[in-house]
């Protein structure tokens, strides 16, 4: 697969937003989760679903680095389940955006995606990393840290999916949102 120049240019910008907000993730998962998942929808509408999932991947890792997450160091098999999440949101948008119709089709693949991604990591990392691989220390974590890895990252999906349809929207009569 070759990726075209626009393509490139696309997912730089959006994965330089995302490195940019992550900067405030210990401030507020509110306000960096959203803006990372309206970035993976946005990368995949307008640069497609190969640079969505590049951006999926490259997301969780940038994360890391910035904020140092104690949790990520302690359970690295964190890393894969984030980065299929993330995946699984970008598959949704472009693979069942077209099947619902022109209006209700990114609503609605938005909201599937945002389901499947918070169910996966759900069962996989509140249900059965978490309880079995975190370090005795932070077992007191736990209860919040179940909820961030399930109801959260659907909260901040369902969000991040209003921001991306707002700045579609917003886009739409431009030269870059004529191309989506």
């Amino acid at each position: 697969m070759k990726l075209k120049t626009r393509q490139i240019t696309v997912t730089a910008i959006l994965l330089a937003i995302c490195i940019v907000s992550q900067f405030f993730k210990n401030l507020n998962v509110y306000i960096t989760g959203p803006i990372i998942n309206a970035a993976l929808i946005l990368t995949t509408v307008y640069a497609g679903l190969a640079c969505g999932i590049i951006l999926s991947v490259i997301t969780p890792i940038t994360s890391f680095f910035i904020t140092g997450s104690p949790i990520m160091a302690a359970i690295p098999a964190m890393f894969p389940c984030i980065m299929i999440g993330n995946i699984i949101l970008v598959l949704a948008v472009a693979l069942l955006r077209s099947k619902f119709g022109k209006k209700a089709g990114l609503p609605v693949s938005i909201v599937i995606g945002a389901v499947l991604k918070a169910l996966f990591m759900g069962i996989l990392i509140s249900l059965i990393i978490l309880p079995n691989m975190l370090p005795a220390k932070m077992q007191p974590m736990l209860h919040v840290l179940q909820l961030q890895f399930s109801v959260t990252q659907l909260i901040t999906a369902l969000i991040g999916g209003v921001y991306a349809i707002i700045i579609l929207a917003v886009l739409r009569n431009t030269s870059l949102g004529e191309q989506a």
